[in-house]
């Protein structure tokens, strides 16, 4: 099958963002289906329960060119990275085995070669370029039992060899461990990059577009072209849509940007006397939660995707913000400072039940985990700045995963419950970052200009 990865589409100056052509996925060719179902897993190493040694050489270049070359080097780096960022394997670093030969087929791996350098596994693979597209195949062999255990080809665009490197990731780990690699997602977030300054109602202030990019911070993208302040931008259940607070009109409104297809639309409906924002899809994608002023006072609502079955939850004299869905759309979590200072509560849907679940000094931006992690994740102020907490809720046991290293806020699970995406001022600025929802495997994904507010895609 041949699928394609198409590049930045047109600019729509009138709707103020960009259309992009949406990424398809590359599938895999049904004749390098795996040629035995027997799983690299069982191979341990030393010991049970020790994890397999996994390697990942550059892919052999089959076309006598440096775009080709680049690619096969490329796929190389982002396929080592990608399983390295689960921990599901231990990498073996890629500079201890760059004397060992290429292998082009099933019949020429130097298996004693990687086997003296402690691989239980490698990844094997090709790249071949014709015209303006390219076939990937790639193996991955059992270096003790000399067989292969995975096995796929994919044919699509050069436009973006990142994302066969992706799906390749993501394939193994399903394959190998049932696990659900996040290698396909994304994050999008707010940045000032662009150094421009706001010209209009609100004076004196910074332009924030929203931008897109791939889990890792490579392909950083434009979403939003409007000069305005553009924030707390969210992805919806399906990947194709992304719904942020935009002051575009002078105040801020809910709008909702249909990336792939280049709609933008506002549910909410705002006017300077009724203002959205806060954003927050459901699971499911049909509602969106966030807070409004209409009735005089900031309180949570929830209305259909279509703008239809407006609902207010919450009816208190303080102020009601920051919605986050739980998983299986019953409930919300959100801040409230009715009790003094900001913090966490959770209500129903259906407007019942509400119950405070932090006792901090200030407690703001929750995210619900997915499933089955049933925890939610918030930013706390331990002093002059903030961190990131996790409250197990089954417990009530809180777990601080940041300890003020900067100040750190905005947290947002992955669509696998395993990591979070956080901005943090640690590095001079607002940058994102993730980690794992241990609070180790620390990676900086943002650097130019401030970045915040980040959110991942399914």
């Amino acid at each position: 099958m041949t699928q394609k990865l198409h590049a930045v589409g047109p600019l729509l100056l009138a709707l103020g963002y960009f259309t992009l052509q949406a990424p398809q996925t590359p599938a895999p060719s049904q004749q390098a289906a795996p040629e035995q179902p027997s799983e690299l897993s069982l191979i341990l190493g030393e010991s049970i329960g020790t994890q397999p040694r996994f390697a990942v050489p550059d892919f052999v270049a089959l076309s006598d060119d440096a775009e080709t070359a680049e690619i096969a080097r490329t796929l190389a780096q982002v396929l080592w990275d990608d399983l390295d960022f689960e921990r599901e394997f231990y990498m073996i670093p890629r500079d201890t085995y760059e004397t060992i030969p290429p292998a082009t087929s099933k019949t020429d791996v130097p298996f004693e070669a990687w086997r003296e350098v402690g691989a239980d596994g490698v990844l094997v693979g090709t790249v071949q370029k014709t015209g303006e597209m390219v076939q990937v195949r790639v193996r991955l062999f059992n270096v003790r039992g000399q067989d292969s255990v995975f096995g796929r080809e994919y044919t699509g665009s050069v436009d973006n060899p990142r994302l066969y490197a992706h799906t390749i990731a993501d394939e193994v780990h399903q394959n190998q461990r049932g696990l659900r690699g996040v290698a396909r997602t994304k994050l999008t977030f707010a940045s000032d990059r662009n150094g421009e300054r706001i010209v209009g109602p609100v004076d004196n202030r910074t332009i924030k577009e929203v931008y897109m990019a791939d889990y890792d911070g490579g392909n950083q993208r434009r979403v939003t072209v409007n000069r305005s302040l553009n924030i707390t931008p969210v992805w919806s259940a399906d990947g194709r849509a992304i719904a942020y607070t935009s002051y575009r009109r002078g105040f801020p409104d809910v709008f909702v940007s249909f990336i792939y297809e280049g709609r933008l639309e506002t549910p909410a409906a705002g006017t300077p006397d009724e203002q959205n924002w806060l954003p927050a899809w459901s699971p499911d994608g049909r509602r969106i939660a966030f807070t409004s002023n209409r009735d005089g006072n900031p309180e949570l609502y929830v209305i259909d995707a279509d703008g239809g079955n407006l609902r207010r939850l919450t009816n208190n004299p303080a102020i009601d913000t920051s919605p986050t869905w739980s998983p299986t759309g019953t409930q919300l979590a959100f801040t409230s400072d009715r009790s003094g200072r900001p913090q966490i509560y959770v209500i129903g849907v259906d407007g019942t039940g509400i119950r405070r679940m932090t006792f901090e000094s200030y407690c703001d931006r929750p995210t619900w985990s997915p499933a089955p992690f049933n925890e939610i994740a918030y930013s706390s102020r331990t002093g002059p700045g903030h961190d990131i907490k996790i409250l197990e809720l089954a417990t009530g046991a809180v777990r601080q995963l940041t300890f003020g290293l900067g100040t750190n806020e905005s947290p947002a699970y992955a669509p696998n419950g395993r990591h979070l995406a956080f901005t943090s001022t640690r590095s001079g600025g607002k940058q994102i970052f993730t980690m794992a929802r241990d609070g180790s495997n620390l990676r900086r994904v943002t650097r130019a200009g401030n970045n915040e507010m980040a959110n991942w895609s399914h």
